[in-house]
């Protein structure tokens, strides 16, 4: 499957996975507490120059930025036209800034790691009767189809628009979904032979 993280080595890439979610978490948590836009102005400015920061590396995910500023667009657009337009100002902020240190994470940081953080995370459930390993892998197989399916999205589209000259919007969505079950169906038959029922 393919995957957003980059090989190009930043700064970020020298930070563990388990500091880098912690600070997601704290950040997105902040994130809700602050209520000034012009704060939460200056949290997004800031988010932004992390990603301009990590320069190339983020190649591979600029299809999902795009896709992230027009929804934060969007969300700001009905807000004016509900008439309330501070509030569509401080979610299309929030957004972008969730978004773009989930990006800046993404890049930055292979799956394996994270998986690993989450399975030492999971550990305490243990008595419980959660199984840490196999629900870290869980949630690492959801981390990775997303990633996959951003991808495959982008080389769907980059195949249609070469042969028509204009971008396959809706038109991708039924061999998209036909690709996404064949990728899910060869990894759960991996999966079962390799771990059994």
């Amino acid at each position: 499957m393919g995957s957003l993280y980059s090989e190009y080595r930043t700064w970020l890439h020298g930070f563990r996975a388990g500091f880098k979610l912690f600070g997601l978490v704290v950040t997105g948590i902040a994130l809700f507490i602050i209520q000034p836009l012009w704060a939460l102005a200056a949290v997004a400015a800031l988010c932004a120059g992390v990603l301009v920061s990590l320069g190339p590396a983020t190649q591979p995910a600029r299809r999902l930025l795009v896709a992230v500023l027009v929804a934060a667009l969007l969300v700001a657009g009905f807000h004016v036209w509900m008439g309330t337009w501070q509030l569509g100002v401080a979610s299309a902020l929030r957004l972008f800034c969730a978004s773009s240190l989930g990006v800046a994470l993404t890049v930055t940081t292979r799956t394996g790691d994270v998986v690993a953080v989450l399975e030492w995370l999971l550990q305490p459930l243990r008595p419980l009767g959660v199984d840490p390993e196999r629900l870290s892998l869980q949630l690492g197989l959801m981390l990775r189809f997303t990633e996959h399916f951003f991808i495959q999205w982008g080389k769907l589209d980059d195949a249609y628009r070469l042969r028509t000259g204009r971008g396959g919007g809706w038109r991708l969505v039924a061999p998209l979904a036909v690709h996404m079950l064949q990728t899910a169906r060869r990894v759960a038959d991996a999966l079962f032979v390799r771990l059994g029922g």
